[in-house]
């Protein structure tokens, strides 16, 4: 009778461990443990959430205004939930959108204070002078920004008039000149309230090449800002010096200075 001889296999059959078993499994869950902490500390723990809203700056413009819109642009919502999580501040959008919807300030910084402020500080726009078209008139700050409607405006008050082009509506915050031309037309009035005997009713920006000045009395006197001023202001001194006594002034209709070395007038 013949025996049967038994080979074993040389490989052994592993048993599969439980997964709970496996460090990977532990680091993974560290890891989920760790982030979500994190995510709920920084998203939703009330100490992170914004309480206040502090405005500085503000004179004209009420402060409960300022601080309603930010709210408003606080709220964020995570995963269905809501959050006011100071992280999740949008500080240029609340400064686009004050600048936007408040036209008498000129500058808007927006601030996170941790943990849970937001600081808002403010410049409004200045006056330099008034500016109008036909009878609606504004304060126009030194940037050529309209951002303030006058109303009775005092028949002796300076104006400035033109340069807001072919614009039918006008609206607060619109741009009527470029600073370099209305730092023109103010120097302008300057020198010329220190050279004449007179006041002066209203410059009026009629083009790039010309600026009307209109003096109290009535006469009118033709500048080029695009040529010398100081010239054209050296050449109004001579003329009323030498040639347009003071008490002849009234009849005056207009002095041309445009134009070369020549300062030619009319009377009416």
């Amino acid at each position: 009778m013949k025996k049967h001889r038994q080979y074993r296999s040389p490989y052994k059959v592993k048993k599969k461990k439980p997964i709970y078993k496996n460090r990977f499994f532990w680091l993974g869950i560290f890891f989920l443990i760790l982030f979500s902490s994190i995510f709920y500390l920084l998203f939703f723990f009330q100490f992170f959430q914004v309480k206040n809203i502090n405005i500085e700056g503000q004179n004209k413009v009420s402060a409960d205004s300022i601080k309603s819109l930010a709210e408003s642009k606080l709220e964020n919502k995570i995963l269905l939930f809501n959050t006011k999580s100071i992280f999740l501040v949008r500080s240029g959008e609340i400064k686009e959108q004050i600048l936007s919807d408040f036209p008498q300030i000129a500058k808007a910084e927006v601030r996170r204070k941790l943990p849970d402020i937001i600081d808002i500080k403010i410049s409004e726009r200045v006056g330099q002078t008034t500016w109008c078209r036909e009878e609606r008139c504004f304060s126009l700050d030194r940037e050529g920004i309209i951002f303030e409607e006058i109303f009775n405006v005092a028949t002796d008050t300076f104006r400035i008039c033109g340069g807001a082009g072919d614009k039918p509506d006008l609206s607060l915050g619109d741009k009527i000149t470029d600073e370099d031309k209305l730092s023109q037309v103010l120097y302008l009035e300057s020198k010329l309230r220190d050279r004449l005997q007179t006041s002066l009713a209203e410059i009026n920006m009629v083009s790039d090449e010309r600026l009307n000045v209109k003096t109290s009395g009535g006469w009118e006197i033709y500048f080029n800002p695009k040529e010398d001023l100081n010239w054209q202001l050296d050449k109004l001194s001579a003329v009323l010096d030498k040639e347009i006594p003071s008490e002849k002034r009234d009849e005056l209709e207009y002095i041309e200075l445009r134009f070369g070395n020549l300062a030619s007038y009319k009377y009416r």
